[in-house]
């Protein structure tokens, strides 16, 4: 049975970075839900403060940095000294594998040494904290180097099965980034006793997301265009409604033991070309658009063989420990972010990377 994690948080002080992101935000609105103490750094800006999370200013604290200043960062981690049974949740990322391409060193920046400073700002302030909770990534993973695939675990259909013990192979800048932080987060576990764990996450989807991630592209191009743009469709992914996702974070946060690694997602996976068509499916039924075709885009694949073939969570250890499962289906799920991309276009059209009108180049082949 999952375990009621709501009457945990009720005063207890969290730390949420990344909080105005995509999963940050819904950890944040439900955190307040739970009526917990909850802080959150947010990057410093100029303009657009609190897109997702303005609805709570009222009853957050709000530090405003940057975590590769380790100045900001003890200024927002030494007020958790009067904190109550303190729970870090560090979210704050550049999280998205075709950008860390285009901007390797923010990736490497914002991801290893922003992990790297927060993990030390805790220490230098002498931060008493329950847990620290480091997000990671399914994309540590990659695909499978034979000379170690007798380590891996196999389902009755031969497809990889990806839990705490899988062998790890970073393909991208972003995943070696977050695999480098997952590998300090656990250096400050050794070193100074730090109650840290981390939580592999495996393809969150969901209202709010950047429209660049693959969900977000299918439906924002089915309700702007006439086709929709895709680039390597064969790859399979473990696709997680974001509600599910943040009370995995919830749970390995309160009864994860520190010094270990958690993996959670839906268990189910899916390829980009089948997950495609259920999202139109869906939509075309609800009638949010009419049916649309697919074209293949060269330029939308990922750079020389650096793609990730296949994705399957196996969560026996978290569900083991808390009774953590998915309750969203792929149907309601999508649902759900159709709707919210629907009726919020002004919040994500000036964020897609499609053009609009239409422009269909040589490289774009129908499907």
């Amino acid at each position: 049975m999952m375990k009621d994690v709501a009457k945990e948080f009720k005063g207890r002080t969290v730390f949420v970075t990344g909080a105005d992101g995509f999963i940050g935000s819904h950890l944040t609105e439900k955190l307040v839900e739970y009526g917990a103490d909850v802080r959150v750094f947010v990057r410093a800006t100029s303009s657009d403060e609190l897109r997702n999370i303005h609805h709570l200013r009222d009853k957050v604290r709000v530090y405003r940095g940057n975590l590769i200043d380790k100045h900001s960062v003890d200024l927002a981690v030494r007020d958790l000294k009067e904190g109550h049974e303190t729970i870090i949740f560090h979210l704050a990322a550049q999280a998205h594998v075709g950008e860390s391409w285009e901007r390797p060193y923010d990736t490497m920046y914002s991801n290893v040494v922003g992990t790297l400073n927060l993990l030390q700002s805790v220490i230098d302030n002498d931060i008493k904290i329950f847990k620290f909770d480091t997000a990671g990534t399914s994309e540590e993973y990659g695909n499978i180097k034979e000379d170690v695939r007798h380590h891996h675990d196999f389902d009755e259909n031969g497809s990889v099965i990806l839990h705490e013990r899988s062998p790890i192979n970073p393909k991208s800048v972003y995943a070696t980034s977050k695999l480098a932080s997952d590998f300090l987060t656990m250096n400050f576990y050794d070193a100074y006793r730090l109650p840290a764990v981390t939580t592999r996450m495996f393809n969150n989807y969901g209202p709010r997301q950047n429209p660049r991630y693959v969900t977000g592209t299918i439906i924002s191009q089915a309700l702007k265009r006439d086709t929709i743009e895709l680039g390597y469709v064969k790859a399979k992914r473990d696709f997680c409604f974001v509600e599910d996702g943040i009370h995995g974070h919830m749970h390995v946060a309160l009864y994860g033991h520190p010094g270990e690694v958690y993996t959670y997602g839906q268990g189910e996976n899916i390829s980009i070309q089948d997950w495609f068509q259920l999202i139109l499916k869906i939509g075309e039924r609800e009638g949010f658009w009419k049916k649309k075709p697919l074209q293949i885009a060269e330029q939308r694949f990922r750079p020389g063989t650096s793609d990730v073939e296949e994705l399957l969570v196996g969560y026996k250890k978290i569900n083991q420990l808390s009774g953590w499962e998915p309750k969203f289906s792929w149907e309601e799920g999508i649902l759900r972010t159709i709707r919210w991309y629907a009726e919020n276009m002004h919040k994500w059209i000036g964020r897609v990377d499609w053009v609009q009108p239409e422009r269909v180049t040589d490289k774009a082949t129908l499907v």
